[in-house]
């Protein structure tokens, strides 16, 4: 059976999306702002300080960080002039927080709240990391809880490069291929710290709808398969994992364009709710084909969840759209 999206969706505040446990109402006006005035090609990730406001990465140079209250109201804006903006995680030190902001064009910037840049870590490429003739297109950074400091090469060479907090070079892990400990488009990267044991690091390989999962120092552990979902970087809020889906597919590696949809998993990494997607559903334990079921969201490209569950989706190519709230029932 060939499964394909529904196409025709009513996407008002009131549609009810999502399943079991899971449910969300769509807000899909809640970020809205002028883009005369605040203008966004790609809304490409989105995280939540410690006062509850909500930062946003976009690749549109005017202003690659727009910050929110959770009403949807802006707050502030600011940019560091990146022309292809990706990435955004936040660290607390000491209770201070800080961003890392991964520009596709191969800078990865550490800066305070406000913009101002604190460190960077030069290109792999001129340290010797890399060869000349290797691609380097950083996506995504995270930290782990000795500040070591993990950066994706997404759209490059497809390793992980490991550095210490004072960020030197410790190792990289990974590359193109298909083998259990390989990458097809690491995109995103977590740290799991889930089951209050070792923290592990979830990876993203998005070619292979898949997250693998790797200890601190590379060495490969398991893979998540989550079969028909291109999925962006792994989100933990509390004893689960969520995570945007850029495309879904019917057939093996086929991207259908405007079908993304957002996955939750429980603390088991079972699939537990696929707002604008299929349910979930597993036979003999294995996790069935999943795709888009509503047309709410064109590509998913990042949530973030805030404290009481609701989730922020991000979408890239999207028509230069604003976040969209889905709030939990």
């Amino acid at each position: 059976m060939t499964l394909k999206p529904n196409l025709s969706f009513s996407n008002s505040k009131d549609t009810l999306i999502g399943h079991g446990d899971f449910k969300y109402k769509v807000d899909p006006s809640w970020g809205n702002l002028d883009p005369n005035k605040t203008p966004v090609q790609n809304c490409h990730e989105m995280v939540m300080d410690k006062k509850g406001r909500l930062f946003m990465v976009t690749d549109e140079p005017k202003n690659n960080i727009i910050i929110y209250n959770q009403s949807g109201k802006l707050l502030d804006t600011w940019t560091l002039n990146l022309p292809a903006a990706h990435g955004l995680s936040l660290v607390n030190e000491g209770g201070e927080e800080f961003l890392w902001i991964t520009d596709n064009g191969g800078r990865v910037i550490k800066t305070d709240l406000k913009g101002k840049i604190i460190t960077e870590i030069p290109s792999p490429i001129t340290k010797g990391i890399y060869t000349e003739k290797m691609p380097w297109t950083p996506t995504e950074t995270c930290v782990a809880p000795n500040g070591d400091l993990y950066i994706t090469d997404g759209y490059g060479s497809q390793f992980v490069l490991q550095y210490d907090s004072s960020g030197n070079f410790i190792r990289k892990f990974g590359g193109d291929g298909h083998g259990d400990e390989q990458f097809k488009t690491v995109h995103g990267i977590s740290i799991d710290q889930r089951k209050g044991g070792t923290p592990t690091l979830l990876c993203t390989s998005r070619g292979h709808n898949s997250f693998k999962r790797f200890t601190l120092e590379g060495e490969y552990l398991e893979t998540i398969f989550l079969p028909g979902a291109f999925v962006c970087r792994p989100v933990i809020h509390g004893q689960n994992l969520y995570a945007g889906v850029c495309w879904s597919r019917t057939k093996y590696l086929e991207q259908m364009d405007n079908s993304g949809f957002v996955t939750i998993l429980d603390e088991n990494d079972k699939v537990v709710s696929n707002p604008g997607g299929t349910e979930p559903k597993y036979l003999d334990g294995e996790l069935q084909l999943m795709i888009q079921k509503e047309p709410i969201f064109k590509h998913c490209h990042d949530v973030c969840i805030d404290q009481d569950e609701n989730i922020y989706v991000c979408q890239w190519n999207a028509s230069g759209s604003y976040p969209i709230k889905l709030t939990r029932v």
